[in-house]
């Protein structure tokens, strides 16, 4: 009697045990450079932190096409946390209107998506709005892909 009283008790309390929660996926970051006037180089670079990369070279790079490679989780975390600081909550556009009155014309800019558990987010900056007022955000975008081992895949670097 016991045994069957133990083994109900074991029945009833499996069915109350907590399912861990589903693994989440890999965070993945795209980072897609825009057309200036001028040499500017013009690639789309995806990495995601389970290791894989995929370059494509589109205009002024020394690969073009597409090119797949791997990426270290120490290069991933550098990538991601030196854009983590840019992330938006949503979309946010620097181009006209955002710019305070203060445009360049003819200066490249650069895509970014965030791709995670979390949704997705997105950063479009042009490098000519309000140079002043977004200069350390600029600086970090464009400082970002020296993390990745893809520096050969981009002219002039």
């Amino acid at each position: 009697m016991r045994i069957l009283i133990a083994l109900g008790l074991a029945a009833t309390t499996a069915g109350c045990m907590a399912i861990p929660p589903a693994p989440e996926g890999p965070q993945v970051i795209s980072y897609e450079t825009q057309n200036c006037f001028g040499a500017c180089p013009v690639y789309e670079v995806t990495v995601s932190s389970d290791g894989v990369g995929t370059f494509e070279g589109k205009e002024h790079v020394s690969a073009l096409g597409i090119h797949h490679f791997t990426v270290t989780r120490g290069q991933f975390d550098a990538f991601a946390a030196t854009l983590a600081p840019w992330r938006p909550d949503g979309d946010r556009s620097l181009v006209d209107g955002a710019c305070n009155g203060r445009i360049a014309t003819d200066l490249d800019g650069v895509v970014v998506r965030w791709t995670d558990s979390g949704g997705s987010d997105r950063l479009s900056a042009y490098y000519g709005c309000d140079m002043e007022g977004n200069a350390a955000m600029f600086e970090a975008l464009r400082a970002a892909p020296r993390h990745l081992p893809i520096g050969a895949m981009i002219a002039g670097r």
